[in-house]
């Protein structure tokens, strides 16, 4: 073993080591997503940056999940690319910034998904008007795009997009009161919105 990894150039040492830590973070992401999925109520974390990390339709492409995968793919291609092409530096490079894009859209397709799936069913939209939810994914002020909320509401985890007419941006980690469910997206408001909002009280007692 020591042998073997003596034996790997800097490159190599270096896509090895990125490879290993992201999948040792993916393996730990996937048990939390166990747990969500078992009442446990985690989900994912996003960052929370000063521009917009999703698009208009919700689609988180930088989440924590996301970026794991654009490393740890793109760590192992990598790898093995600098293996297979000795000397060839910017190949490897090419490679890893390729093959990690393409795992960072398809897991954020893929979180798109599960959300929506999260979503349908035997879901009383109504009553989630009135409920307090948790920003994970920012949401962009006066309806400029979309962000995401979570919540446990009716005996279920959901991810919802949403989308919100307060001014300022809604960062991550923000509490915020549902006001409406229409179609695919949440109209949320602060919490402080709600009392401005009386007639959601009703469905949330």
């Amino acid at each position: 073993m020591l042998e073997w990894y003596a034996s790997l150039s800097v490159l190599e040492e270096v896509f090895f080591w990125i490879a290993v830590v992201a999948s040792l973070a993916l393996v730990v992401q996937l048990i939390l997503l166990l747990v969500s999925f078992g009442g446990g109520g985690l989900g994912d974390t996003d960052l929370d940056l000063d521009g917009d990390i999703g698009t208009d339709s919700g689609l988180a492409l930088f989440s924590v999940k996301s970026i794991t995968a654009f490393f740890a793919l793109g760590g192992w291609c990598g790898f093995a690319a600098a293996g297979f092409l000795p000397g060839n530096n910017w190949a490897p490079i090419l490679i890893f910034f390729v093959t990690g894009a393409l795992a960072l859209l398809a897991v954020a397709f893929a979180l798109r998904g599960i959300s929506k799936l999260q979503c349908a069913g035997n879901v009383d939209n109504a009553k989630l008007e009135g409920m307090i939810a948790t920003v994970y994914v920012s949401i962009p002020g006066a309806r400029s795009g979309r962000g995401k909320v979570t919540l446990t509401a009716q005996g279920r985890y959901m991810e919802l997009d949403a989308v919100t007419d307060e001014p300022e941006r809604i960062a991550v980690d923000e509490q915020v009161t549902i006001l409406s469910y229409s179609d695919d997206f949440a109209v949320v408001g602060r919490k402080q919105s709600f009392q401005e909002h009386p007639h959601t009280a009703e469905n949330n007692g």
